[in-house]
């Protein structure tokens, strides 16, 4: 039987369709259960490959008859080798292309809904990262939100809509994954906007994003108003796009809120994050379509792949915007915290502008899941 390399875009498209497909994951047990490719009906077996060396034979009655197989490793080459072994005992098997780091890297675009005077408003799901960034376009304009570092796909698509990127955003200094706004607005000739209060210690210009600023795109009534909502990062700012979109940032998710511990300083910035979901945000519309800048469970898709909820739902339902006693929310959200992001202090220097670690290094930094999140 032939092997065939897997897309990541394709194994994304599983994803959205809830489609069936075994994986096994031939990396180290420790790397799987840190993270791994996440399908509502996908099913796994893990097995390092250091132990199919000599062989298949004792895992082939453990693999799924009249099931889509794929074998994922690091980097591809171990997935080809376990993948050619499989196929000589007769298994129509894939092997993930690019490997876990090329899931971690694709960005997959979906329509949010329409905008004022034609416009429209796109979310670009990172699935293996668990983050998600945002292009406006309206009238040959556009504006990007907190995109990643894989600028390229962001350029494409504004050309494709035969726009011009004008603006670029960060909702704050980012320590989890590395930012494309500056490359982007390099590349374009864009406005780059981050705000002050984060951006003390960066190396390069910038415009200050501040509570209050609007920009319109593309010469019509749509505009993003920004909201200071400090406690994720002291600078933290969402953004209101024509009175219908809330983009949060890492201050809100769909099922979790953001951790404010990523610069060190828990305890100081507890306070603001309650104040930023607790008064800020209720004196906002239930309405609001809520769009963060993560997701932690590939539950939180809706069925057309987005990640999206009213305001109002999650006041109902995200049990971080649900604690009444200010001790327990201080108390959960200090010390009820994830592992901390893979290099998130280096990651920081890059987003400042502090150090320009090569491509290969930038991927080895971003390995792993969303770790922004604390539920």
């Amino acid at each position: 039987m032939a092997i065939r390399p897997m897309k990541a875009s394709e194994v994304a498209k599983q994803v959205f369709n809830k489609a069936e497909l075994f994986i096994l994951d031939v990396r180290n047990e420790d790397d799987f259960q840190d993270w791994k490719i996440e399908g509502s009906n996908f099913s796994y077996l893990n097995i390092p490959y250091f132990e199919l060396l000599d062989g298949v034979d004792e895992i082939l009655e453990k693999l799924p008859a009249g099931k889509d197989i794929l074998v994922v490793c690091a980097k591809e080459g171990s997935s080809i080798m376990v993948a050619d072994m499989l196929s000589e005992k007769g298994i129509d098997v894939s092997y993930l292309e690019g490997g876990m780091k090329a899931w971690s890297e694709h960005l997959e675009p979906v329509k949010l809904g329409n905008l004022t005077d034609g416009g429209e408003l796109y979310q670009f799901v990172r699935l293996g990262k668990g983050c998600l960034s945002y292009m406006a376009i309206s009238n040959g304009e556009a504006a990007v939100i907190d995109a990643t570092r894989m600028t390229d796909i962001y350029l494409k698509f504004a050309e494709s809509k035969d726009a011009k990127i004008k603006h670029v955003f960060d909702t704050h200094l980012h320590a989890d994954h590395i930012s494309g706004g500056r490359l982007i607005a390099e590349a374009t000739g864009a406005a780059y906007w981050l705000p002050p209060k984060d951006a003390e210690e960066v190396t390069f210009a910038y415009n200050r994003l501040e509570d209050g600023n609007e920009v319109t795109i593309g010469g019509t009534s749509m505009n993003i108003h920004s909201l200071y909502s400090p406690g994720h990062t002291i600078g933290s700012t969402s953004f209101v796009i024509e009175d219908s979109y809330l983009l949060t940032g890492d201050i809100l998710f769909i099922d979790s809120i953001g951790r404010p511990d990523l610069a060190g300083l828990a305890e100081d910035w507890v306070g603001d994050l309650r104040e930023s979901l607790y008064n800020r945000y209720k004196n906002l519309s239930n309405e609001l379509i809520v769009l963060p800048a993560h997701f932690m469970m590939i539950d939180e898709l809706n069925n057309d792949g987005s990640v999206a909820e009213k305001l109002g739902v999650l006041f109902e339902k995200n049990h971080g915007l649900n604690i009444e006693n200010e001790a327990e929310f201080r108390k959960i959200v200090t010390e009820n915290l994830p592992p901390q992001p893979n290099a998130f202090k280096e990651i920081r220097e890059t987003n400042m502008g502090k150090i320009t670690p090569d491509e290969e290094t930038q991927r080895e930094m971003e390995i792993g899941p969303n770790r922004c999140a604390v539920r």
